[in-house]
C-alpha cells in the first residue's frame, strides 16, 4: 500500500480547515490534494484528534501483524496436515 504523503496532524489540520468555513475546493488547491483525496481522508479522519489518530494507526499496524501471524499459522497447519496425510 502506498504511504500518504502526509501526516494525520495534516490531514487533521485540511479537515479543521475545512470544517471553520474555508471552501473544500480551496482546502484542497492550497494543499496540492484533489477534492477525491480529501473526501477520503475526511471519511477515516473525520472528527479525530491527532492524538486519536496515532491510536488508530497503531491498531492498524497491529492488526496487520496479527494478520499476517495467522496467515502463517494457517500456512503451517496446512503443510502439516498434507505431510501427516501422506504416510
Amino acid at each position: 500500500m502506498r504511504k500518504s504523503r502526509f501526516t494525520e496532524a495534516q490531514i487533521i489540520g485540511m479537515i479543521k480547515e475545512q470544517e471553520a468555513g474555508l471552501p473544500t475546493s480551496e482546502v484542497c488547491r492550497k494543499h496540492g490534494l484533489s477534492p477525491a483525496s480529501f473526501y477520503k481522508f475526511k471519511a477515516k479522519y473525520g472528527g479525530m484528534d491527532v492524538s486519536e489518530a496515532a491510536r488508530l494507526k497503531a491498531l492498524e499496524d497491529e492488526n496487520a501483524k496479527l494478520k499476517r501471524l495467522l496467515a502463517d499459522t494457517m500456512l503451517d497447519n496446512v503443510v502439516l496436515k498434507d505431510l501427516l496425510g501422506n504416510n
